[in-house]
């Protein structure tokens, strides 16, 4: 009996030992998955807001001009830029 115990008890670390990197390079690989699909679900949603703003700027001359002016710092014929300096 306890030669059975014995045997028993080795075959079971043998395979623990054989079988646990396998299990932790498992737990890893998951959570990189975990990773990769919160950053691809964060670039959908960056898509989407950017196809959003594309489609204004095709649609709405308003929000266009704006832009144009507030990042581009583009100006219309005869108008004149005063840059107030603290």
């Amino acid at each position: 009996m306890l030669k059975n115990a014995l045997w028993l008890f080795a075959v079971a670390t043998i395979i623990l030992l054989f079988f646990l990197p396998s299990f932790s390079i498992m737990q890893d690989h998951r959570q990189k998955n975990l990773e990769y699909e919160r950053r691809i679900a964060e670039l959908q949603r960056r898509n989407d807001e950017l196809k959003e703003e594309k489609q204004r700027l095709i649609e709405d001359p308003v929000y266009l001009e704006r832009v144009a002016r507030e990042r581009m710092g583009l100006v219309r014929d005869g108008e004149k830029i005063y840059k107030m300096e603290k």
